[in-house]
């Protein structure tokens, strides 16, 4: 019998934690048969999951079940999961000082347009947190496609910032 696969455990860290980190927990836990684990944190969450985040969710037939906004403070004290990989999906939490992570876990940048910032009618922000989520939902489809067991940790780490550097457009 083959032993189980490895989990990896990521975190996405935005600001607020309201949507796009949200939205990419809910996506990469919901890829059947990957052996990974997600979160989603804030340097200064908001208390609320977007309700525009919800409804890309709910429309994708994602659960949401269990979604919250919360602190990273939460993944950086003894017994929080060990994160092996934690990606910043915001400009502004890409810049801020970071948590000393348990078990010194990939980090990389994956940048994401701000659907919470955008200003329209209800259509227009429908379509723009769509937007953001197809991005989040390619990206990640090419992380989990890594062959994370025969990379190097340099190469891999080359890989995760590359990542970040697809123009969220082409992605």
């Amino acid at each position: 019998m083959n032993a189980p696969a490895e989990t990896y455990n990521v975190l996405f860290l935005c600001t607020g934690n309201s949507a796009r980190s949200i939205m990419a927990e809910a996506y990469l836990n919901s890829l059947p048969g990957r052996p990974f684990k997600a979160w989603s944190a804030g340097s200064h969450p908001g208390g609320t999951v977007n309700p525009y985040a919800i409804d890309v969710l709910t429309t994708a037939k994602l659960s949401t079940e269990g979604l919250r906004s919360k602190s990273w403070d939460e993944f950086a004290v003894p017994g929080a999961p060990k994160m092996d990989f934690v990606f910043t999906v915001c400009d502004n939490a890409a810049g801020e000082v970071c948590p000393i992570w348990p078990g010194q876990p990939m980090t990389a940048h994956w940048p994401f347009p701000d659907p919470a910032a955008f200003e329209g009618s209800e259509t227009e922000k429908r379509a723009v947190f769509l937007d953001v989520f197809r991005q989040i939902r390619a990206r990640i489809d090419i992380f989990t496609n890594l062959p994370l067991r025969s990379l190097d940790k340099l190469s891999l780490q080359k890989q995760l910032v590359d990542l970040g550097r697809i123009h969220a457009g082409a992605a």
